[in-house]
C-alpha cells in the first residue's frame, strides 16, 4: 500500500480537529510507512562564529555582537577525526561537518575535502556537509570528496523566512538543495520551530520541503540565545511540539524526521510521544551553540518506542 498524499487544506483540517485524532494518525503512519530503524548522526563545528548574515535567531551571526559563540577557523585534521571517532564509537552512523559563514573561500572549500577524504579513509560513517550556499561545481568536489549528504535548512515557511533573515533567500538555499541533488547527494532539510510562527506556518514548512526528495528532516525548536533578536520568544509549549511532529510526519509519512537543536529541554514524557508520533531520527552530541542529547541518554527511550538501532 502506497502512503498518502495529503493536501494543504487537508493538513490544515487535521489540525483543526480533535488533537487526539491527529496524533492518532501521526502514530498510524509511522507504524506503517515510516523507516523503523532509527537514524541517529553527529555534527562538528568546522568553522565557528560571525557569520556575514543575518538570520535573527542565530548567535554566529556577526549582526549580533552581543551574542556569545566560539570563533574559529576550519577545524584540524586531527580533532576533526577524534570527534568522528567518537561518534562512531557511540553507534552513531552519519557525520556532518557544519561551517558557519555564506560559503566557503576556494581554501575553505579544499580543506573540508580534505577532511572529507581523511574520514572516509580512517572511519565507516556516511557522511554530510552543511556549508551554506553552494553551487554545482562544489558540491561536485564534496561529493568526489566522499560527502553523500548535503544539508540546507529551509528554517521556516516561504512567506515567513523574509522575517527573519534579509541577506539571502530561501530560492537560494532550495538551489543549494537542487544542485546537490544533480551531483548524485540526498539532502536534509528541515527548520526550527519557535520563532514566532503559527501552526498554519509549520505546515506551510512542512509542504514546502515536499516539494523536494528529503531524505532526513531535521526538526529544530527555538532556544532563544542572548544577544540575538529572538532572546526574549517563549519557548514553544511541548504540546505544540507533539502537533507538530504530528503535522510534519501526516505530510511526510515516509521520511526521517530528525530532531535536532533544543529538544533537550523536553521531558521525558514528551520525548518518548515524540517518538511515537513521528521522530524516527536524531542528532545527538552538542550542536553549534547550544548543548545536546547523548546517545547513551536517548537509547533506552528509542528501544522502547520499537525502533532497532544499528549494531
Amino acid at each position: 500500500m502506497d502512503a498518502p498524499r495529503l493536501t494543504f487544506p487537508q493538513a490544515l483540517a487535521w489540525a483543526d480537529g480533535p488533537e487526539e485524532a491527529l496524533f492518532a494518525e501521526a502514530e498510524r503512519l509511522t507504524a506503517a510507512f515510516a523507516p523503523r530503524l532509527f537514524d541517529r548522526c553527529a555534527i562538528v563545528n568546522g568553522k565557528g562564529g560571525r557569520c556575514p548574515e543575518d538570520c535573527r535567531w542565530c548567535a554566529q551571526s556577526a549582526h549580533h555582537p552581543a551574542a556569545a559563540c566560539d570563533v574559529h577557523p576550519l577545524i584540524d585534521p586531527e580533532a576533526c577525526l577524534r570527534a568522528a571517532r567518537a561518534a562512531e564509537a557511540a553507534g552513531i552512523r552519519r557525520f556532518s561537518i557544519v561551517n558557519s559563514g555564506r560559503r566557503p573561500t576556494a581554501s575553505e572549500l579544499e580543506g573540508v575535502c580534505g577532511l572529507l577524504r581523511l574520514l572516509r579513509r580512517e572511519t565507516g560513517l556516511g557522511l554530510c556537509v552543511s556549508l551554506g550556499l553552494l553551487d554545482e561545481a562544489a558540491l561536485r568536489r564534496l561529493r568526489e570528496a566522499g560527502a553523500t549528504r548535503c544539508h540546507c535548512n529551509l528554517e521556516a515557511a516561504p512567506a515567513f523566512f523574509p522575517t527573519l533573515c534579509t541577506t539571502h533567500t530561501q530560492a537560494q538555499k532550495l538551489a543549494t538543495l537542487r544542485a546537490a541533488l544533480r551531483v548524485g547527494m540526498d539532502v536534509c532539510s528541515g527548520g526550527i520551530i519557535g520563532m514566532g510562527e503559527d501552526e498554519r506556518g509549520r505546515i506551510a514548512l512542512a509542504f514546502a520541503l515536499r516539494n523536494l526528495p528529503v531524505a532526513s528532516i531535521p526538526i529544530n525548536l527555538l532556544a532563544p540565545i542572548p544577544g540575538t533578536p529572538l532572546a526574549d520568544l517563549p519557548l514553544l509549549p511541548e504540546r505544540d511540539v507533539l502537533r507538530a511532529v504530528a503535522l510534519f510526519r501526516l505530510v511526510h509519512p515516509t521520511a526521517h524526521l530528525r530532531f535536532a537543536g533544543g529538544r533537550k529541554r523536553l521531558s521525558a514524557e514528551a520525548f518518548a510521544r515524540a517518538l511515537r508520533l513521528g521522530v524516527n531520527a536524531a542528532i545527538e552530541g552538542d550542536l553549534l551553540t547550544t548543548s545536546g542529547n547523548s546517545a547513551a541518554q536517548d537509547r533506552g527511550p528509542i528501544l522502547r518506542a520499537g525502533y532497532a538501532l544499528p549494531c
